[in-house]
């Protein structure tokens, strides 16, 4: 019989594939971009960028961008370009987070730091932000680099606000929520909205999908967070347990520790705050005994309901249908 798992597994797989069948033609020239604009006559440097076409992922945020544009009257080259920046400025979080993580492997792969050095990871992360600065502004539209520089800006302040958090074992649930809508959710709102804005969309339009890309990102974040003490490496393809080693508050720890009695939050603290190699046991036992689990799949649920109720400007169209399980498939994957 299948299990939950693999049944989860097959799903994403299939949508992804529904996903390449609509819009695979557009994602083969935003990758051409991709790799086009990210080469470099030094060797070293050269191989540095060749290691992340193992690296990324599904390419979530370019396909926002292209399935908002295609929903709201079609996909040109401005898209194209558009969707290689934001993939640009995603895989540098993804390499600065790693340094900041210790991870030692992504989807499967050696992380840049772990490969080579932080030094590195650091300044290849540089590299990949300057570079999306760049080729948006050869777009020759100002205000789409105000947005691209703003969001980046906002991703920013919410990994440094993370950071400051770190060893925070009082964070609270909205505090929490603030800094994944930065570090996450702002991403996914900028894909959304400059995807429509750049089918001519009007600002209610433009302004609704971005509402829908930053109720998507929390519940993908949360989501996230919680296979990072629920899930498997082959499910995640990277380290877990990171969140719990740099004493990171995600929502199932800060439920428990709201509901818990006084004494109890202490002990729990305690336990976070001397983390070792059983703690994430430990923690995962916890978790499932107080309902900790059901709420953070319930809170990211909530987000995608309010996802899906910003679509409801659109019409119909394949494109729309894909974004609605798209919203769906985010919580169902950590199941």
């Amino acid at each position: 019989m299948m299990d939950q798992r693999t049944a989860t597994e097959i799903g994403g797989a299939a949508l992804v594939a529904r996903a390449h069948a609509l819009i695979g033609e557009h994602l083969r020239d935003v990758e051409r971009i991709f790799q086009e604009e990210l080469s470099s006559r030094h060797p070293f440097v050269q191989e540095v960028l060749g290691h992340l076409a193992g690296y990324r992922g599904k390419r979530l945020r370019p396909m926002l961008v292209l399935l908002s544009g295609m929903a709201c009257g079609g996909v040109d080259h401005a898209h194209h370009v558009i969707a290689a920046v934001i993939e640009m400025i995603h895989t540098a979080t993804l390499v600065h987070d790693d340094v900041l993580d210790e991870a030692t492997t992504r989807r499967h792969v050696a992380t840049v730091n772990s490969r080579w050095s932080n030094e590195t990871s650091v300044l290849l992360g540089d590299y990949l932000f300057t570079h999306a600065f760049h080729l948006t502004s050869r777009l020759g539209d100002a205000h789409l680099c105000r947005v691209i520089g703003r969001a980046t800006n906002i991703v920013c302040e919410g990994e440094m606000s993370q950071v400051g958090d770190r060893g925070n074992l009082y964070l609270t649930e909205e505090q929490y929520l603030d800094i994944i809508e930065a570090k996450t959710a702002e991403l996914c709102a900028v894909s959304c909205e400059l995807g429509s804005r750049c089918s001519g969309s009007p600002e209610a339009t433009s302004s609704a999908l971005d509402g829908y890309g930053r109720a998507l990102g929390i519940a993908f974040q949360i989501a996230d967070d919680l296979l990072d003490v629920v899930g498997t490496e082959r499910q995640t393809g990277k380290t877990l347990g990171s969140d719990l080693q740099k004493q990171k508050l995600t929502l199932p720890l800060i439920y428990v520790l709201s509901q818990a009695a006084p004494a109890q939050a202490e002990r729990v603290r305690e336990l976070l705050s001397h983390p070792d190699g059983g703690t994430r046991e430990q923690v995962l036992i916890l978790l499932e005994s107080s309902g900790a689990i059901d709420y953070a799949r319930s809170r990211a649920t909530e987000y995608t309901v309010a996802a899906r109720q910003k679509l409801a400007c659109l019409p119909d169209s394949p494109a729309k249908q894909l974004m609605e399980e798209m919203a769906e498939f985010v919580v169902i994957r950590s199941a």
